[in-house]
């Protein structure tokens, strides 16, 4: 299977509730998806689709969407190429972030449960570190579960750090919530390692994830 990333879209609204729901039942509300893709200037969504074969209406976000339109032609390429109408599409995966002051701050990651464990998530995670590159931004930032194992094991494998510990940070159970950084994004080490990490990536989930030069 294979699947496109791009910007989240004002149709995309209800399903990116959809997904937050799914993944993080305690924790409603959802992030407000529509006011920030229409009013929040540093924040940015992005969402995984499964591939659909139709052509790219003009959407009414195309003015917030500009831009990213050089992102956009990359990742089109590099990410598979497919085009598809919103409504057609079946959003599988998103991820949220700000970007401001020289950082890239993520501020929530999802992926169906149906879909989870085919790299779909690892796939935003570059997406994000792509487009924080190509912001300038210096470094990356986040917060996740102290319970979640899993997903600071694939933040380690980016090159994030644990940094430390919000004590109480998620309202649903009072959890502490552990803070991860990377390194310098700039610096030669983080971006060899970055480089080598997508070609696996690609290699592992299909050909068409190999046009990474």
């Amino acid at each position: 299977m294979h699947y496109v990333v791009r910007p989240m879209r004002l149709a995309d609204v209800p399903q990116a509730t959809e997904i937050d729901k799914e993944c993080f039942p305690t924790q409603w509300p959802p992030p407000p998806y529509k006011n920030d893709l229409l009013f929040n200037r540093p924040a940015r969504y992005l969402v995984a689709c499964k591939e659909e074969n139709h052509a790219l209406p003009v959407e009414e976000t195309e003015q917030r969407e500009a831009p990213l339109n050089h992102f956009l032609g990359g990742v089109r390429r590099f990410f598979y190429a497919a085009e598809a109408s919103p409504a057609s599409q079946r959003i599988v995966g998103l991820i949220g972030f700000w970007l401001m002051a020289g950082e890239a701050h993520i501020t929530t990651i999802g992926v169906r449960q149906a879909f989870q464990r085919q790299g779909i998530g690892e796939l935003l995670l570059i997406s994000t570190i792509d487009i924080a590159l190509m912001r300038n931004a210096q470094v990356m930032t986040l917060e996740v579960r102290q319970s979640n194992s899993a997903a600071q094991a694939l933040y380690e494998k980016y090159g994030f750090i644990k940094m430390g510990a919000r004590r109480g940070y998620y309202t649903d159970n009072r959890e502490d919530a552990v803070i991860m950084t990377t390194d310098t994004l700039t610096s030669a080490l983080f971006q060899d390692q970055f480089r080598q990490l997508k070609r696996a990536h690609a290699e592992r989930r299909g050909p068409a994830l190999c046009q990474i030069d």
